[in-house]
């Protein structure tokens, strides 16, 4: 019977995940699941999943086309006009139901749908530490270690087996033969060393619908960096004129309004990493967003900070542009120009909700 459930359970994981993975886009374009995220799962509204079963009418009724009546009359108790009346006690049909799904498992579909490759990291992710790993079992061993459960278990098969044992009054006595020993082997580890800095333009121009596409975003390329680095750091800088690092929650509700200073956020952005993570033993990614409006000259400013200081040291530097109806837009044409060439620089075009499903494999999508 055990196993029977945990077969059903696994059958039904597995519906919900397809399910899960059919939807994927529309959980992508939808920004409710960020408010639905916990520590390491987020709760997902799936349709309700019903057993199939058989409706039986009432004895007597007649069968199909049986009775009285005419042409165009309703068939059953129906009038023809289902979803009119008063309000009724009965449940309806169509439920949602939401489904715990970690975030790892939510990676792990995203990275098959887009068919994301694996990050190739660089620097110290090569270098292996080892663990001792507790895995295996010794006849001798100090008696900190000794297993318990084992010990007396072995203790008792000898005990049966030459006649010792009685049922009705267990007694076991281990001896030096029966000791069991926990032993350990040492495991390599990959060390690697990764952090994320998300970049985005809160200022006026910045309407809340693109500031929504940007946390949509950002929360699942979040989640697929995290996926593949264990134990990622993450950071967040959001702008207007003046830039500041600020906590995840902040960076994901924040509301502000004011000028664009591009170049404010990569100051604070060169000054973190060379401060917090040597480029010699860190995996750098940055992901930017903006509406492509920045004030007056300070394009000049922003690309020699991008250029002399970001670029050289970053995995990759992917900047997304959301339109909006008061940006003037021209950034992203400003960078092409300038850095297209760079291997470092991934450009992404965001009109829409719709459209962040493409730009995250545009910019995950080279393995970098």
């Amino acid at each position: 019977m055990v196993m029977d459930i945990e077969r059903d359970r696994r059958r039904f994981k597995q519906i919900v995940r397809g399910r899960i993975r059919q939807n994927l886009r529309k959980y992508i374009t939808h920004g409710e699941m960020i408010g639905r995220k916990g520590r390491d799962a987020v709760s997902i509204p799936v349709p309700q999943l019903d057993v199939p079963h058989f409706k039986y009418g009432k004895n007597g009724s007649g069968g199909v086309g049986q009775g009285d009546g005419d042409v165009g009359d309703p068939l059953g108790k129906g009038d023809g006009n289902e979803g009119a009346g008063s309000a009724g006690s009965e449940p309806g049909s169509g439920h949602l139901m939401e489904v715990e799904v970690s975030l790892d498992e939510l990676a792990q579909m995203l990275g098959e749908e887009l068919e994301l490759p694996r990050i190739e990291p660089k620097g110290t992710a090569n270098i292996e530490n080892e663990k001792a790993k507790y895995n295996s079992i010794r006849q001798t061993g100090p008696e900190s270690l000794k297993h318990f459960k084992k010990t007396y278990l072995r203790a008792m098969k000898r005990q049966i087996s030459t006649g010792n044992y009685a049922p009705d009054d267990p007694y076991i006595v281990p001896i030096k033969g029966d000791k069991q020993y926990r032993s350990w082997n040492d495991v390599p580890l990959p060390e690697v060393n990764a952090v994320a800095i998300y970049l985005m333009d809160v200022s006026g121009s910045m309407t809340d619908e693109q500031k929504e596409i940007v946390r949509n975003e950002a929360f699942w390329i979040d989640a697929w960096l995290t996926h593949q680095y264990k134990g990622i750091e993450k950071r967040y800088i959001i702008h207007d004129a003046v830039a500041k690092e600020v906590d995840e929650h902040t960076f994901y509700h924040t509301r502000e309004s004011g000028g664009t200073r591009i170049s404010s956020a990569y100051k604070v952005c060169a000054d973190l990493i060379e401060h917090s993570f040597p480029v010699s033993e860190w995996n750098i990614y940055c992901f930017q967003f903006s509406d492509g409006d920045n004030w007056g000259d300070d394009n000049r400013v922003a690309f020699d900070i991008l250029g002399q200081r970001l670029l050289p040291v970053v995995n990759a530097f992917c900047y997304g542009q959301v339109e909006s109806p008061y940006g003037s837009g021209d950034f992203i044409d400003a960078l092409q120009k300038q850095y297209s060439a760079h291997p470092s620089l991934i450009l992404s075009e965001i009109p829409d909700k719709d459209a962040i499903y493409q730009s995250i494999k545009t910019f995950l999508g080279k393995g970098k």
